[in-house]
Parts: C-alpha cells; structure tokens; sequence
C-alpha cells in the first residue's frame, strides 16, 4: 500500500473527526461475527493503516495516529506502517502504554468514536473501562464508515453447504437441543438466544460456509428458541440441501440485516433476550433498544462444547493427517528437485505444496496463507511472502514452512523448519532447542483438571536453559473443517481466561515452539495433537500427535538428545512411515519417506 493513500484516508477520518467533534478514533480488528478473518467489508483498520496482519488496534487524533499490535507482528508492522501517519507501538512490552493512556499523555479530551459492529461487548466493556478515568466512548456508525470508505466491498453470496451428520458425530438436532437445555436464568420460551459466532452456527447446525478465505464459517445471525429458530442470512446461500435442513430443525430464514428487527416481534412474549458477551455491542444495543432488559451470558458454552470432539470428528482428523501427510511428503521430495534446479521462491514453495495437497480427495482449499520464510524472513512470525519481498531460496540456511489445508472430514496446520544447505552450530542447536521442547510437551502426561498454563513450561524448558524464549502461545485448538484457531482453551506462558482452562479428553491443541532471531533467521516445529485419556494411569490424560510428517533429522545435534527424547523420535517416524508408505504411488517419493523417518 502507498503511504499517500494510507494519508489520504486518515486525512479524510480527520475531517469527519472534526465535524462530529470526536477527540480521537479508536478502530479494532473484527467483525460482527467475531471472525478470526474479517470479511473485506470489516476490515477497517487494515484499510485505514495499510497493516495486513490480523491483529492491531489504531488510534487517530487530529494530529497524531499510532497503531498498537503484539509481537508475532511487531517486524511486519514496522516495515507496512513506513511513510505513513501511524507509529507502532509495541503492545505487550515494557513501558508501552495502552491507547488509553496513551490519548492521556497527549492531554486529549472529548468522545472517543469506536465502531461498534467490530468490537465485542465484552471486549467493549473492557476498552470502556480503560477510557473510564480519562475519556467517554461514543459510537462511529456504520453510515459514517460506508462515507469515509466509498469502495466498501459488500457482503458476499457464497453458498453454504451441509457438514454430513456422519463426519460430525451428532446431528444439529442434537446439538439444538442441548443448546436449549442449558436453562439460563430464563427459559428459552420467555428468553431466546441471539448467536453472532460464524464458527459456532457452523457447528450447532452443522453447516459450512465460503465467504471467508481458509475458515468455512456462516455468515449469519441465529436466533434459538424453545419453538425452533430464525436464520438471518442471504437467502442466496441457501442450497436445496440447506434449506431442506433449515426446514426440519424448525428454522425459519431471513434475510441478513432483519436481525435488527426481531426484537419487536417478540414483545408480546417476553422483555428479556440472552446474548452471548462476545456478541458485538452494536447487536446488544439494538437489543436493549427493543427490550426492557437483556441478560448477557459469559458464554453460551458452544465454542467448549465443539472443541471437544467426538469420535467422528477424532477419525476425520486422522483421516486428514492421512492426505495431508502424504502430500506434504510428495511436496517436500518436489522441493529437494526444485532447489537442484534454482530459481524457486517463497511464493513458489506455496504454489508447489498447495498444488500436492490439491491432488487429494476431500480438500477445501487451506486453512490459512501459507508462511514460507526464508532466511531472515524466518523471524517475522507471521510472515506472508508479497511480490516485493519474495525471497529465493538458496542452498544453505533454514526453511520455516507453516501451512495447513480444510478438508472435508478435519483441518490441519503443520510447521516444519526446513535445512536448505550448510548451517551454523547456532542454527543446529536452536532446531535441537526448538525440537526438544516440542518432544517434551507432546510426551507429556498429566492429570485431569491440568490448564495450558501449567503445560506450558515443558516446552520452553530446555531453550530457557540456553537463554532463548518466544513471544507467541504454544499450543491453540484445531477445528474439525472450521477455524484452525479454534478456542477456548491455549497453552501459553501468560495468564489469560484461555490459558486456566483445563484441558479435556477429545480436544486438539497445537504443538508449536519457536526461537525468532530477527534478521538472521527463524525456527518452529509444530504438530496437531489430540487430548486422549492416558491407559497407564486413571485420571490423567496425554496427547497422540495427529500431524504425520517427517521432522528434518540433519539439523538435529544428537549431543543434546537424551535417549528417552530419541526414542519417541524414532518411534514417531515409525508410525509416519507406516502410515504414509502404503498412499505413495512413486518409489521415489517412498525412498524419500525411508531416508526422513531413519532412526537416529
């Protein structure tokens, strides 16, 4: 993006700033439907700062602007926001403030205008309470928006698609039903509830949808009741199939923005309406404008009840890892000849993995942009390769390829660090670092009731001992061909609601830990894993690494690998050759499997 046109529209927000008489702007990252990936429609803070990533906060005054975003982004960021109005503030480390102390150091008085439909009530309640002692929030409308942002897309049409009851396990009946037996402080006959989350509809009605690249979830309001439903949503996306599904769970169909208008229909049955906190406090306030009162739960409970999955789901995963593995094997003897040859890029790489894991029955396309970091590149975290900085791949150095593909039984996200050529000792011990903290995690036992936080340790362990950490979570769930960040429950080092969550048997959690040493290069080791019940030991639990694909045995330093660490290394290329040897047709591809997964 141009920084003149990034200063043109902050110009123009200014201008609007001046005539509503705002003090500031505060524009998050989201959507109305609390979307990992917004919708193009909803990505107003990236068409304001030019900053791609998925995460970030901006801030605009009438003389200053600044962009707030964590440290997966902070090269990223500082490279997109160069020649613009924004400075990046570095959220997360020391001595940076929050936007709201921020706008009181520059002595900012007045209204703050925020978006409502981009930000969630609890998440406004929250930012609300950070401005309390300094500044009051005031709405930015969505007419505002669609003014200072002329070429706004508009919402898509693609159709949504049936999620067959035998690859989810439980019919949406079922799960409809549970939904209304939950028995808030008002029954659904008197209070019905409003869900906004895409992921969540996807899964209680078991639908799947494609507006969003890599997450197939609905775009779409619900409203449950004791009687059946409504559906707010284009009636464009309806198949036959849909609807015929929508027609025997009860549900009727309206078109997307009749959501605001549902509250009056029910005034004759009750004033009270349930709405999940991660609901955007634009829905909340409309509600509250047709009812006397509203009730907002902390969480329905859908997003825990799907990420504990059900033996349906489990043998899709493995059914996936199956294909994914076997491409990702084709893919990485494929690549061994493409470097042979040279001129092959980062983006090539993408092309080249993409087109194997094509080749396979049930895929939907990937379950986010592949990060094929080269070099340096390897320690920007969430690096996405553009036309100005597609690096060739040379013959030495580290590879760092994070990918994953939807499928239509299950999802999958694997990392692999890639030697391309001759390394440093500093480059073979940091892959051994990275390795034995992915090993530790992934053997560990635990009791029930353990969260993210307390696993976290064993993956950080043997790098801290050597001085070295990472910034980003360890560990975040899969879903079952829905969002590859799936919540609620991570591990990571940090206290938050997600990481004091304890884990259950039948979630999947990622194992992902890293070492980034900016400008020099980047490593990540990450497999799929699977919560199981331990059969050794009553009322603890393990993991089964779901993800099959070979670890690069060069790079390792077998001095740093104790015997139990080499053990599970070997016994896991065991269980990948054997899983993977019978699906490749070419016997190259089969000698490439046996050299990867020899024993060390």
């Amino acid at each position: 993006m141009n920084g003149s046109h990034i200063t043109e529209r902050v110009a123009a927000l200014r201008r609007l700033m001046a005539a509503r008489g705002w003090a500031a702007v505060v524009v998050p990252t989201g959507d109305p439907h609390g979307n990992e990936y917004p919708l193009d429609r909803w990505k107003l803070r990236e068409w304001l700062t030019g900053f791609t990533g998925s995460a970030g906060t901006a801030v605009v005054t009438a003389a200053d602007a600044a962009l707030w975003t964590d440290s997966r982004y902070w090269l990223a960021a500082e490279e997109a926001l160069r020649g613009t109005p924004f400075s990046l503030m570095r959220e997360g480390a020391a001595g940076v403030p929050t936007p709201a102390e921020w706008l009181h150091g520059l002595h900012i008085s007045g209204e703050v205008a925020v978006p409502y439909e981009l930000i969630a009530h609890a998440d406004f309640l929250d930012l609300e309470k950070q401005f309390a002692p300094y500044l009051a929030l005031s709405p930015l409308p969505e007419a505002d928006v669609d003014a200072l942002w002329p070429d706004r897309p508009a919402l898509p049409d693609a159709p949504f698609e049936v999620q067959p009851d035998e690859l989810a396990g439980r019919t949406a009946a079922a799960k409809l039903e549970r939904l209304r037996a939950v028995g808030w402080t008002h029954p659904l006959s008197q209070a019905p509830c409003l869900l906004c989350n895409g992921a969540d509809i996807a899964w209680l009605l078991n639908l799947r949808g494609g507006d969003i690249p890599y997450n197939p979830v609905v775009t779409a309001w619900l409203l449950v009741d004791d009687q059946g439903g409504t559906l707010f949503a284009d009636a464009r996306k309806l198949t036959p199939a849909v609807a015929a599904r929508l027609d025997a769970l009860g549900i009727d169909v309206r078109h997307y923005e009749a959501w605001r208008e549902v509250f009056a229909k029910r005034q004759g049955r009750s004033a009270v309406l349930n709405i999940d906190d991660a609901t955007t406090c634009q829905a909340v306030f409309a509600a509250a404008k047709e009812h006397n009162a509203i009730q907002v739960v902390s969480h329905f409970g859908i997003d825990r009840w799907r990420a504990v999955k059900n033996e349906a789901e489990a043998e899709g995963f493995r059914r996936a890892m199956l294909r994914d593995g076997a491409a990702l094997v084709r893919f990485r003897r494929r690549l061994d000849e493409a470097m042979a040859g040279g001129g092959l890029t980062e983006t090539g790489v993408d092309r080249l993995l993409t087109a194997e894991r094509a080749k396979e029955e049930g895929f939907r396309g990937l379950s986010f942009a592949t990060i094929a970091a080269y070099g340096p590149h390897g320690a920007i975290v969430h690096y996405e390769a553009t036309a100005d900085t597609d690096a060739e791949l040379l013959p030495r150095g580290f590879l760092l390829l994070d990918s994953g593909a939807q499928y239509a039984d299950g999802t999958t996200d694997v990392t692999r660090t890639i030697p391309l050529g001759p390394l440093t000792q500093e480059e073979r011990r940091v892959y051994t670092l990275v390795l034995k903290g992915h090993i530790a995690l992934s053997r560990c036992r635990f009791p029930e009731g353990t969260t993210g936080l307390q696993l976290d340790l064993a993956a950080r362990y043997a790098m801290w001992q050597e001085g070295y950490d990472f910034g980003h979570g360890t560990g975040h769930g899969v879903g079952s061909h829905l969002c590859v960040h799936e919540g609620p429950h991570q591990i990571r080092k940090d206290v938050r609601p997600c990481t004091l969550l304890p884990l259950e048997a039948g979630m999947t959690v990622t194992d992902e830990p890293g070492v980034y040493l900016a400008g020099r290069f980047g490593v990540r080791i990450e497999n799929t894993l699977l919560v199981r019940r331990d059969e050794r030991h009553e009322g603890f639990l393990c993991f089964e690494p779901l993800t099959l694909c070979p670890f690069d045995l060069d790079p390792v330093d077998l001095d740093l690998l104790d015997a139990p660490e080499r053990a599970w290394l070997n016994a896991y290329h065991d269980r990948v050759r054997e899983a993977l040897g019978p699906r490749l047709d070419d016997e190259a591809d089969r000698r490439w499997l046996l050299h990867a997964t020899r024993h060390v």
